[in-house]
Parts: C-alpha cells; structure tokens; sequence
C-alpha cells in the first residue's frame, strides 16, 4: 500500500476526530494523548509475562528497577537501590531505599525486592523471556533496606539487567493477584500510576503525586496520560492531525516526510540501537547446499548495496553496521569485524568459484517492510540469485525458524531488550539456542566465556573472537541500525532515545 499524502491525511481527519473516544489532544489540559498499536496489542501489560515493544514503553513508567541506566551516557545510578557492593563473583549488596511507596500505598522495602526476584527466577512462574532472569539464584533479605542478590554464576551483565527488565513488584499485592491481576490494575512506584486498563484499547494513567524523592528518572511532566491502542498506522496519522493524539512512533520514513511539513506538527528519525541483519542458514537446517557454502554467503554480502538501502529507504539516524551487535554495546568492537564492500563483479566470482555461474534460486522471508527485502532482492539479481520473498508477522516467523528451521536466508532484527551489552544480541543468536543457524561449537565456547568473566579484558577478547567468527564466516550479513518514527506536536518537548525507549512521563509542553 502507498502512503497517503497530506491532501488525503486531511481528508481523513475529520473521520480520525469523530472516532477518537478521549479529550482533544494538545498542550491546554496538561495532558498527553499518545497512539501506538501497529505491531499488535499488549495482551497483559505485566512486563515479566509480555516481550513486546510497547510493553517495555509501558513498564518504564509504571514501574521501576533497582538502578537506573542513563540512556544518553548508559551511566548507573541509583534509583530503588541507593548504593551497592559486590561480596563475591556471585554476590552483590544493594541498600535500599526508604520512604518510597508503591501506587497502593504499600511501602517499598527489601521484602519486595526479594520476593520479585525469586518469583522471577523460578522457572515454574512462567517469566516469558527467561534469559532476562535465569542468571538469579536467589534474593536474600539482611534487614528491611538491604539484599544480597546471589547469581547461579559470575555474571558481569547484571546491572543492564536489573537496570532494564527487572521491574520491582509490590510483594503482597502481586502475592494476591498475580499476572492477571497486574495486568488488571497495574500497581508500580513509578513516575506514572495507572487508572484504567481497556486492553487493546486504551490505557489511561496519571501523575504520581509521591514521585518527589529524587529519582533521576524524574517527575511525569503531565498530570494525566491516555494511550491508545490503534492497529492501523493511517488511523493515528489522521488522528494526529485532527487533534485526537499528540504522538505517535508507528509511522514509515515517507510519512516523516509528510508530516513535517504540515504547519504545527513535527517529525524526526532518531537512531536507535536495533541491529539489522541478513541471517543464512548455514546449520543447514533448511538443506538448502548452496546458502551452505561460505563462499556464496560473501558473494551475497558483495551484492548488497547496504549503503543505497540506508540512504533511500530506512534513511534518518541508520546507517551501515559492519557487527553482529550495535557499536555501543559492551564489547562489540568494530575493528574484529571482517567487512564487505558492495562489489558485484566480485560477488559474480565469487558465485562462480564456488560453482553457481549461473546462480540459484532460494526463498528469502523477513517481518520487516517489503520494500527493503525488495532492494535487497533486486540487488542479488544483478549476480543471477533470484529470492522469493515471504513476508509473515514477527512471531509466525519466529515460531517457523524455531518449529520448522526452513527459512535459508532471511532480513530480521534485533533490540536486545534495549540492554548495552552485546551478550543481549550476539549471545542470544549463537550459544546453540533455538535461534542459532549457526551452531558453531567454538563460537558459543568463545561467547560463553565472554558472559561469565569478570574481567572485561578477558570478556572482550572472547568477543572480539566471537565477531571475527561471524563475520569472516558471515553466518550472519549486519546490515543497519534502525531509526524509530515519530511525530508529534510541534509543542511537545519531545526527546528520541538510541535504546528505542521513549520516556513519555518526561515529555512536557513548551
């Protein structure tokens, strides 16, 4: 489907105003409306049993962690923990601190932490992404401000761990309702505190009057927030522009273009740490002989024209990555990287030297939009390789790499749960786990090695190994960082963020 222009964008407003079900949208009530929705609805908002996008963006503001990672300089701070000491390879100290209470009124102490992170860490609860919590061993109560945090193992990763996806729950209250009952009246110490929840529909939330101890998240900007649920991307566009919601971040690169130019509303691409990737299976799971061979794999990384793909269509903040890992995460060192430069009578050789003069034929599947598949398709033609795409939802693709193994070569991503350190994308793909086409022995010995080390100079000699091995071998083609769409009104003091994460409590009105 195109994109609208402007012309019919306004002609849909006036539909997009007549279906909105909240208070027009806008700087004068100190409020903020927002739309999101386009990758699917959050089934139940507790973020230890959703992994969606818009379930970390809901988490953010309704809960908080133990420590707060600065998502600018990716600098810890103290945010329910005041401090911390580490005891052992295995053990860390946090103090706690006082006088901060959940929505409910029940009081914040060393009680909820340790009830929260063995509830997480015992698989039988049923975390949905378990290698956010199965590095725990236990959570220890030394007096009602202090907890020792037991790992299973030296785990140099735990502080983006327990600076992202590690939310702290109210102990008694989540001990009575469980997932279903968080989902139903979420129940945090954040910024925010919800008042409803119409799921797939609409969540509203508003200020937390007791969020005043300092919390370098800081205070919500707004006194009440509504977000809304909406599928369908041209729907929150003429929304935005009949004043029905004041953000969105669903939109495509063409519809930034657009919307920037319409008077009172802005646009921007931000860059974000989402890595872009070219997968092959060279586990050869799917028996396709040809994608097997590493040869035909580098013929394909010279066929590609990344750079025409970055600048002509994902455009904004992306641009070409050459790691199996986002530059600033820990460890990803770029100069391990073997890399590849669009040069298709070199890929033609290559082709030939491995014994397709004339090319083949392979199936080539992606979530992502068509058209970047498409450049990508168009390219490895040029060299006589003629892909057929399959476009499937994310998680119908994930399920038929994980069930089936058939999908030989395929354009995906990844957003490492937003976390700066490259074990939460390069260790996740090829430690043999379910997602791993690669199944390389030595190079998950190598990534091994690098999680579990407490020396960083140890950790990242394993991964700068782990990247050579990668790339040289190209079980995987990087491709680009993404960029996030947004557009808003021209009077939201609004902030894009490389980790994917818009702190919408933080947003306020000029």
């Amino acid at each position: 489907m195109q994109p609208k222009t402007i012309v019919q964008f306004a002609a849909a407003a006036a539909l997009g105003a007549m279906m909105s079900t909240t208070a027009v949208a806008g700087p004068d009530d100190d409020s903020l409306i927002i739309a999101w929705g386009s990758a699917g609805p959050i089934e139940n908002v507790d973020s230890y049993v959703n992994n969606t996008r818009y379930g970390i963006w809901f988490s953010r503001m309704v809960w908080d962690q133990l420590i707060y990672r600065e998502p600018k300089t990716f600098e810890y701070k103290p945010l329910l923990a005041t401090g911390w000491e580490q005891l052992g390879d295995t053990v860390w100290r946090f103090n706690l601190r006082k006088g901060v209470k959940f929505h409910n009124g029940e009081p914040f102490d060393a009680d909820d932490v340790v009830f929260t992170l063995n509830w997480v860490a015992n698989p039988e609860n049923g975390v949905k992404v378990q290698r956010n919590v199965n590095w725990i061993k236990d959570a220890r109560k030394v007096d009602r401000f202090t907890v020792d945090v037991e790992m299973k193992r030296p785990f140099p990763q735990a502080f983006e761990f327990l600076s992202g996806p590690i939310t702290i729950y109210p102990n008694e209250y989540y001990a009575e309702v469980g997932p279903e009952g968080m989902h139903e009246r979420p129940v945090g110490t954040g910024p925010m505190r919800v008042v409803s929840v119409k799921t797939a529909e609409e969540y509203v939330l508003e200020k937390n009057p007791d969020y005043t101890w300092g919390s370098p998240k800081g205070e919500a900007q707004v006194s009440r927030m509504v977000v809304r649920e909406i599928a369908d991307v041209q729907t929150q566009i003429a929304e935005l522009l009949a004043g029905g919601i004041d953000i969105t971040a669903d939109i495509s690169a063409d519809h930034v273009d657009q919307i920037g130019g319409v008077p009172g509303f802005s646009a921007m691409q931000a860059g974000t740490m989402r890595t872009g990737y070219i997968g092959f299976d060279a586990a050869n799971r799917s028996g396709h002989e040809a994608i097997n061979n590493p040869m035909v794999r580098q013929a394909i990384a010279h066929a590609v024209d990344r750079e025409s793909l970055v600048r002509n269509l994902i455009r904004g903040d992306a641009g070409v990555i050459h790691t199996p890992c986002f530059p600033t995460q820990f460890g990803c060192d770029e100069n391990a990287a073997v890399t590849y430069q669009f040069d298709p009578e070199k890929a033609k050789a290559l082709l030939a030297e491995a014994g397709y003069p004339d090319g083949f034929e392979i199936e080539f599947y992606t979530f992502r939009p068509a058209d970047w598949a498409e450049a990508v398709m168009g390219d490895l033609a040029k060299i006589g390789i003629k892909a057929n795409l399959t476009k499937m939802p994310y998680f119908a693709l994930r399920d038929k790499q994980r069930n089936e193994g058939t999908t030989p070569m395929f354009l995906m991503d990844w957003g490492s749960y937003s976390m700066n350190d490259m074990s939460a994308i390069t260790s996740h793909f090829f430690k043999k786990g379910p997602d791993d086409f690669a199944l390389d022995d030595e190079l998950a010995a190598w990534l091994e090695a690098g999680d579990t080390n407490t020396d960083p100079a140890v950790r990242k000699e394993n991964y700068a190994k782990a990247i050579e091995r990668i790339t040289g071998e190209l079980y995987w083609l990087p491709m680009f960082n993404h960029v996030r769409n947004y557009a808003f009104h021209e009077d939201l003091n609004f902030v894009g963020y490389a980790d994917e994460i818009p702190r919408f409590w933080q947003y306020g009105w000029k």
